[in-house]
């Protein structure tokens, strides 16, 4: 080959490599642009349905209580020197803050090194994962209206067994709560507000709509330190401090329409609450998780809440974790100090909780409420947890049907839907008698059960919830 022939050829094969690498590069540019384009929309149809901007936040990895007299500048002091940052402090438990460590260390590390200070440290602990458990679940739209009377006139209501069980669908008659003698009393008051801490709720749903709480003109916007103002409007999502916890997983608004979707409306279901104010509380993202923390701030917002003025009375919790918090311990029971029952799921790993522990339905505090799930026959499900003496009391939990996200409705089943028909029953009580107390709230549903004898030995009090006696109607 002569040098022109050789120069020829090297330079058709330099122009060729350029070409391919020019393409290759413009490929990567457009697919950057398509994923940014993409990123785009989904921030504007986020920002679309939120009251505030999204902002990406870090999770904070460990949970540490200072004890009583370790001052802020100390708390500081000794953070700064580990390289780590106070993400946030919790008003209601003194000295309790999460922290979030700079160098992304490993969480236990992190609260190892930080428990180790007995001088000034109570307990530092991870910032545990939370996990929705999953419940079986399909869609139903179909029902025809049961027999006049007390009955209301929703199209579904004849599928709701847990509130009129007449044997539909193979179940036995009379295995529910006895909602409709307890009808006769009262279906519920706007006056009472409950705490649904979970996914968020589909405040805009039709049949939810008109018992959703909103805050009051007379009571302040939320202020927290290190957020700032929130505008919780509709209620508080922990996971975004915002003030928007529009549901995006469904398992909150199910959880909500138990306790009160709007009754007697010619749509869908009946709640055990016709009328009632539901505050939704986001902890759990779109995928089913969040974090201990999360739900910490979220209880945090209630006591707040309740200390500003919002006669918010149960903080209904489905969901739980086999990892003990005493962060979450020592918030929960600040609620109860504020007169705030806690209804929370015993969990479904058909376990002993009196031997595995599930939290924070076990936190042995005078304001939980342990609950396991019934099927329709008034047999204690697959499923559920039991204990004799961590789970307090079973309700229906089986084949529930009640709201979902864009308007739906599903059934569901698991101790998450159990635990709301407790709640629902609390605030029926409550519309019925609003100045009981907390501690005599939760006497009284303990002891209005109906005994039967597939809980004995499963539950503390050996029964199902009886909505109609907790009213003293028997």
């Amino acid at each position: 080959m002569n040098r022109h022939n050789f120069l020829g050829h090297l330079a058709l094969a330099v122009t060729i490599i350029l070409v391919a690498a020019f393409a290759g590069q413009l490929r990567r540019w457009e697919r950057h642009r398509g994923a940014t384009i993409r990123e785009n929309r989904d921030v504007a149809r986020t920002l679309d349905t939120r009251t505030e901007p999204v902002s990406v936040r870090r999770e904070p990895e460990v949970l540490v209580r200072f004890r009583a007299g370790t001052s802020e500048a100390t708390i500081k002091e000794l953070t700064a020197q580990r390289n780590d940052n106070v993400e946030d402090e919790i008003e209601s438990v003194r000295g309790l803050v999460a922290i979030d460590d700079l160098d992304d260390a490993d969480p236990q590390a992190v609260a190892d090194e930080y428990s180790q200070m007995r001088d000034v440290v109570e307990y530092a602990e991870p910032n545990f994962e939370i996990n929705l458990e999953p419940a079986e679940g399909k869609f139903s739209n179909e029902g025809a209206r049961l027999s006049e009377g007390a009955s209301p006139n929703d199209p579904m209501f004849d599928e709701q067994w847990s509130l009129v069980n007449t044997g539909q669908r193979g179940g036995t008659a009379k295995a529910d709560i006895n909602a409709v003698a307890a009808w006769g009393k009262t279906t519920g008051s706007e006056d009472i507000v409950v705490a649904v801490l979970d996914s968020g709720v589909d405040y805009r749903h039709p049949d939810l709509a008109q018992n959703m709480w909103h805050r009051p003109d007379n009571v302040d916007e939320y202020y927290d330190a290190e957020i700032g103002m929130v505008d919780d409007q509709y209620g508080y999502d922990a996971t975004l401090d915002s003030g928007d916890p529009m549901d995006d997983n469904g398992h909150g608004t199910h959880c909500a329409g138990i306790i009160g979707a709007d009754g007697d409306n010619g749509i869908g279901i009946a709640g055990i609450n016709w009328r009632v104010k539901i505050m939704p509380l986001k902890f759990i993202s779109r995928t089913g998780s969040g974090t201990t923390k999360d739900a910490i701030e979220a209880i945090n917002y209630v006591i707040n809440r309740k200390e500003a003025g919002v006669n918010v009375r149960i903080i209904s919790a489905s969901w739980g974790s086999t990892q003990k918090s005493k962060a979450l311990e020592d918030v929960i029971r600040k609620a109860g100090e504020a007169g705030i029952l806690f209804v929370a799921a015993s969990g479904n790993s058909s376990a002993d909780a009196d031997r595995s522990p599930h939290y924070p339905a076990s936190f042995e505090l005078p304001n939980v409420i342990s609950v396991a799930a019934l099927d329709r026959n008034d047999q204690l499900a697959s499923f559920s947890n039991y204990g004799a003496k961590r789970v307090h009391i079973a309700a229906p939990g089986a084949e529930i049907l009640s709201t979902w996200l864009n308007g739906d409705f599903r059934e569901a089943s698991g101790t998450s839907m159990a635990t709301p028909e407790v709640s629902g029953v609390a605030a029926l009580v409550l519309a019925s008698e609003p100045k009981l107390s907390m501690e005599d709230l939760r006497a009284r549903l303990l002891k209005s059960v109906d005994k039967l004898p597939a809980l004995s030995g499963k539950v503390s009090t050996g029964g199902r919830l009886n909505a109609a006696r907790a009213l003293g109607l028997e």
